[in-house]
């Protein structure tokens, strides 16, 4: 992502393959929304992306463990 400090306003949402329609989990600070996606199950995780206003990013291509 472009945008990549702790504090920046992210949208954290689940895409399922079987659903078109995203979920919107959280919107707020890049760190919670982090902390958020990592309580989350694995099989989840896998569907988790953050959205900021320049890029979208999958959890799972961003979180280091």
């Amino acid at each position: 992502m472009r945008s990549t400090s702790s504090t920046t306003t992210v949208r954290l949402y689940y895409l399922d393959e079987s659903d078109p329609v995203a979920q919107t989990l959280f919107y707020g600070p890049l760190a919670e929304a982090v902390a958020i996606a990592r309580q989350q199950p694995e099989d989840v995780q896998s569907g988790l992306w953050f959205a900021t206003d320049n890029d979208v990013v999958p959890f799972l291509d961003l979180d280091d463990g």
